[in-house]
């Protein structure tokens, strides 16, 4: 059959250029779709009940923390900082400052001697050749007992640096830690019990404080004057730590199952590691 008429029979087939047959299928034109009018009602009715749903106002707590007397009861809240108690929690920066505590503890004084500065002669042990043995020239070569150290330590300073903003943010972020665990306590009156161990470890044992507490850290505002005789009377329990307020890094925080604050512990805390404007503010 010849092509002009295969084409006359079939006008959806054509021969491109090189001689193959092409369909081509008719354009299809899209109906714009009809806007559901009875669903978007529904929806508006949904979102007008949703609106009209009261609000309820939540007042959010303070931070607080409860201060219990000598026979063990609680007798005071006091409302913590929340620049200090309140912060954003911070692992990475509370284990940099660990890190740099511990590094600035070390003294690096560990020394060694090299064969130059072993005591001893440097005369030849023995001749170069005819003794079946090793050549050697010193007896203070690290091959033999007493002689020098290769590579051993020497001297040197391990301390690192982190800026004061860090140190205090590393800080905060450490004692919110160990307020939302519920492991800080508040004492108030211990400071006038007589400086005796066996005393002072009653009336913890009053609080609930037992033997499941390993570490247990103490801060004062200071050791002398008026906290002397309960600084006396804990630094001799076994694992309890005494601290200064003003001296509170983020080891000795996170290093503590326990923590004790005296009442004017935080004022001094605010004083040492809180500007004027967070004061106030």
């Amino acid at each position: 059959m010849p092509i002009s008429k295969i084409s006359n029979l079939s006008p959806r087939w054509s021969f491109g250029e090189a001689g193959k047959s092409q369909i081509s299928k008719p354009r299809q034109t899209r109906s714009k779709p009809r806007l559901k009018t009875k669903s978007l009602k529904k929806k508006a009715v949904v979102s007008k009940k949703e609106t009209t749903r009261p609000i309820v106002a939540t007042k959010k707590q303070g931070l607080v923390l409860d201060f219990f007397d000598i026979k063990g009861k609680a007798i005071e809240t006091v409302d913590l900082p929340k620049e200090m108690f309140g912060a954003k929690i911070n692992g990475s920066l509370m284990a940099q400052a660990v890190r740099v505590y511990l590094a600035n503890q070390r003294v690096g004084t560990a020394s060694t001697k090299t064969r130059g500065e072993v005591h001893g002669s440097t005369r030849k042990i023995w001749r170069q050749k005819g003794t079946g043995r090793a050549r050697h020239g010193s007896r203070k070569a690290p091959i033999f007992v007493h002689g020098g150290v290769v590579f051993g330590p020497k001297p040197r300073d391990f301390s690192l640096k982190l800026s004061k903003k860090m140190n205090r943010l590393a800080l905060f972020s450490s004692l919110s830690s160990k307020l939302k665990e519920g492991a800080i306590k508040g004492l108030a009156g211990f400071e006038k019990l007589e400086p005796k161990t066996r005393i002072f470890a009653a009336a913890l044992n009053k609080i609930g404080i037992d033997n499941k507490y390993k570490k247990i850290a103490l801060v004062l505002p200071s050791t002398k004057e008026d906290f002397q005789n309960l600084y006396r009377a804990g630094r001799n329990i076994e694992g309890l730590t005494v601290l200064n307020a003003s001296l509170l890094n983020v080891y000795a925080v996170l290093n503590s199952d326990l923590m004790l604050f005296a009442k004017d512990s935080l004022k001094t805390m605010e004083d040492t590691f809180l500007k004027k404007e967070e004061k106030h503010g």
